[in-house]
């Protein structure tokens, strides 16, 4: 991948390893969602909140994730999130997972920006500035 448009690191738990010591799968998907929301925050907006009159909120639409290596214990994980596409309705990122360079797990989150009503929840176009701001951080990164 390209160089990465923004990266936080966090070390491995303990409470997040299996019975092997090794990382349980299901908190790649947390590793890959705290960092989005980090990545959210830096671009001074929130993930749920009420925007126009409107509560909105960003369902996951797709998510998946390959594993590379095993992560354990005490591991200093660095997770780098990519924007991969910016829809009308819709963000799509990359990510990367690696321990001192090593590739542990790469994956992906389709994530759909929505109003929630007492009706049900309807995909709504992204905020403007959000918009550009994504578009913006996509293009600096592909220079």
């Amino acid at each position: 991948m390209s160089q990465p448009a923004f990266e936080i690191q966090r070390h491995v738990e303990f409470y997040e390893t299996d019975m092997a010591g090794i990382v349980h799968f299901s908190n790649f998907f947390r590793y890959m969602e705290t960092c989005e929301h980090a990545f959210v925050r830096s671009l001074d907006h929130e993930l749920h909140g009420m925007l126009d009159g409107l509560e909105t909120g960003w369902p996951r639409v797709n998510a998946s994730c390959d594993y590379r290596a095993p992560a354990r214990f005490g591991d200093l994980l660095t997770i780098r999130l990519h924007i991969a596409e910016v829809r009308t309705r819709s963000v799509r990122y990359r990510f990367e997972i690696v321990r001192d360079e090593t590739l542990i797990a790469e994956g992906s989150i389709a994530a759909a920006h929505v109003a929630i009503t007492p009706d049900g929840i309807k995909a709504v176009p992204l905020p403007e500035p959000l918009r550009q701001k994504l578009l913006t951080f996509r293009s600096a990164v592909a220079e």
